[in-house]
């Protein structure tokens, strides 16, 4: 999820307008010299958009908690900001499950100028039905997200929406592409909500049950997790039953590393660059992946927007993973890049010299 114009430190708005060029070019000069080992622009284009934003429209700020009122998040603390303070990075916490649709339906829902890689998701889900395609649903809590090392973060928000991963976008019939179309991400955070729009994503401004964490638990169990658009009649509902065996899920861990690490991209002009580590310490022993069994309904694009969809036995697995994201990049630089396990997005350097590995 992009990033669009953040809250900045105080002091900043008393600055001459000509100091955002000025600050810009700083900025780019101090990403050069960072040292990690994945790609990065030398200064984000949204970086460019939240300080144009500052300067141009002081009274564009970002909600504060008292506009979202009495909300807080069980999610933990951003444990990446101080390792990568030159980047994006924040906590996602989400139910991530497949959908298995008919390769038929999903070509008439993707766009016809990309390609699906069967192959590719046949590589991780050797047993995947026959003419059988797999959505993602996604349905996910941000955290802490910030940018550390220039004093800006966003308040939390949710979002949730259907995505079609494997897909050819360059037309190499190899790197991996996840196609996110729509999305409805919380109403009270407008910053998330044209950050994703810049993207081409169709947003909806939506409420959230439950407004602050990834998902609410039930009486019989069970976790559940609805976002309602504000101005249509648009919503996705999830609900879902933790497994008593993690085994008995087809689906592994790694399929969704290996998905959730594919750039993603709505119109096809620019892309998102999202690495998700899974194996830190917000990941491992009683915090590891949970894996779970339910049901999602959904009314949202890309379906007819008159028809309810419905599904049950969505198999998936619920956990909180940090991340560092890259935003607005040219696409084809991105080109080779085939999910996890492949260079670049699977072993990472900090700036203080500590190393994660997906």
């Amino acid at each position: 999820m992009p990033l669009s114009m953040p809250r900045f430190p105080s002091k900043a708005a008393s600055y001459p307008r000509n100091i955002a060029y000025r600050w810009a070019t700083s900025i780019q000069k101090h990403r050069s010299k960072m040292s990690i080992q994945f790609s990065v622009l030398p200064i984000s284009a949204i970086l460019i958009l939240m300080i144009s934003a500052l300067f141009l429209s002081p009274s564009n700020s970002a909600p504060t908690s008292e506009s979202q009122g009495m909300c807080t998040s069980h999610t933990q603390s951003n444990i990446l900001a101080e390792s990568f303070p030159n980047s994006a990075t924040g906590v996602l916490n989400a139910t991530l499950g497949i959908i298995p649709i008919s390769l038929d339906l999903a070509r008439r829902l993707i766009p016809p100028q990309y390609g699906i890689l069967e192959k590719a998701y046949r590589s991780l889900l050797p047993d995947f039905p026959e003419g059988m395609y797999p959505v993602l649903i996604q349905a996910a809590h941000d955290h802490d997200v910030q940018f550390r090392a220039y004093g800006i973060s966003i308040d939390d928000f949710s979002r949730v929406g259907l995505e079609f991963p494997f897909l050819d976008l360059l037309g190499d019939g190899y790197s991996s592409f996840r196609w996110a179309p729509a999305q409805l991400i919380s109403a009270v955070n407008e910053i998330a909500v044209d950050g994703s729009r810049a993207y081409g994503t169709i947003v909806s401004p939506a409420e959230y049950e439950p407004a602050c964490n990834a998902y609410s638990a039930l009486p019989n169990g069970a976790t559940y997790f609805k976002g309602s658009s504000v101005s249509s009649h648009e919503f996705v509902e999830v609900e879902m039953e933790q497994l008593p065996v993690p085994n008995l899920s087809p689906y592994s861990v790694e399929l969704f590393k290996n998905i959730t690490n594919q750039p993603t991209f709505a119109n096809g002009t620019t892309c998102d660059n999202m690495i998700r580590l899974f194996n830190t310490t917000m990941s491992v022993d009683e915090l590891a992946p949970r894996t779970v069994r339910g049901r999602v309904k959904a009314k949202t694009f890309p379906f007819p927007e008159e028809e309810e969809q419905e599904w049950a036995d969505v198999f998936g697995i619920q956990v909180a993973t940090p991340f560092i994201e890259n935003n607005y990049l040219d696409c084809r630089t991105m080109q080779g890049y085939a999910g996890t396990g492949g260079p670049g997005d699977s072993h990472v350097a900090g700036s203080l010299g500590d190393v994660h590995d997906l």
